[in-house]
């Protein structure tokens, strides 16, 4: 298992949106945009329940999170692992992602009703390149 450098961790606090990819059910990959976050030594997205990637992480946790540096081409991070959903402590998790992303204080794009659920990755396998 590979672990997050402090400089990966470090890309991964800043504001800058990555692409999530997880499994249909048919075996074909499924790639969405999506803030990012960094918890310990877990990546971190949020999502709502009933959308296609936690319907996809149900069936098959495998899952892979990529970012890439807007200023420097060559200076990147993709991780992937088996993913787990958490739905405890979830709102708060989209709040603090959209206070990265958006500078609110509160997501506001919460539908009536849904339910939101983050999305917790562990690293197993870690590719970075400072760029350098």
């Amino acid at each position: 298992m590979d672990k997050l450098s402090e400089d990966a961790k470090a890309l991964l606090r800043r504001p800058l949106h990555g692409w999530a990819t997880t499994v249909r059910p048919d075996g074909s990959l499924h790639n969405t945009v999506v803030w990012v976050d960094v918890d310990g030594d877990d990546v971190i997205i949020n999502t709502a329940v009933g959308r296609a990637k936690e319907k996809h992480l149900k069936a098959d946790p495998r899952m892979a999170v990529s970012v890439k540096d807007p200023d420097n081409d060559y200076h990147y991070l993709s991780v992937s692992g088996t993913a787990r959903l958490e739905t405890e402590g979830a709102d708060a998790v989209i709040d603090r992602l959209a206070k990265k992303y958006l500078g609110a204080d509160r997501y506001p794009f919460r539908q009536p009703g849904e339910k939101r659920v983050t999305v917790r990755l562990t690293p197993e396998k870690v590719i970075y390149s400072t760029g350098a």
